[in-house]
């Protein structure tokens, strides 16, 4: 396996992948690393996370909308549903929870949607960031609520373009 590191707008990033795709995008706030240890038989390797890091910063910028990249995240079938489900939800808009559970198969799953969003090893590009309680407000968000509003106001801004 292999990670870069770089930084934009919003964060500094940490992508972890290999050549079956990417596997993992780390938002870095602050000291903490959530976890990730980049020490665990992982060598860096800029040039193949190149075209990433060029969408990611496209898509921060309000230049992309939509990521053209190979990606493998790791977890559970449900987890797996969930996340495809995400990407379905177009720029711009969200979705609740319900409404994904429904969309991943299992109308009373809003919960194991909500588990599911907060293991997504690769935000911003499965955009778990676009969904949100049924009464419109914001709710968790692995990288805390005030980055999940700064994602999508980054969305809403330019889907008027």
């Amino acid at each position: 396996m292999y990670y870069t590191e770089f930084d934009t707008p919003l964060c500094p990033v940490i992508l972890v992948g290999d050549e079956e795709g990417l596997s993992r995008l780390h938002m870095v706030l602050g000291d903490d690393k959530k976890g990730l240890e980049l020490t665990q038989g992982l060598k860096r390797n800029d040039a193949l996370f190149q075209d990433a890091k060029q969408q990611i910063l496209e898509y921060i910028s309000g230049e992309r909308r939509i990521f053209e990249l190979k990606l493998n995240p790791k977890g559970t079938d449900f987890q797996k549903k969930v996340w495809q489900a995400l990407c379905a939800i177009p720029y711009g808009e969200t979705r609740s929870y319900k409404e994904i559970a429904i969309m991943a198969g299992n109308d009373k799953a809003s919960r194991a949607v909500g588990m599911a969003n907060n293991k997504n090893p690769i935000p911003l590009i499965i955009p778990c960031h676009r969904v949100i309680g049924s009464s419109g407000q914001l709710t968790g968000y692995a990288f805390g609520l005030e980055m999940k509003e700064r994602v999508l106001e980054i969305e809403r801004r330019n889907v008027k373009k």
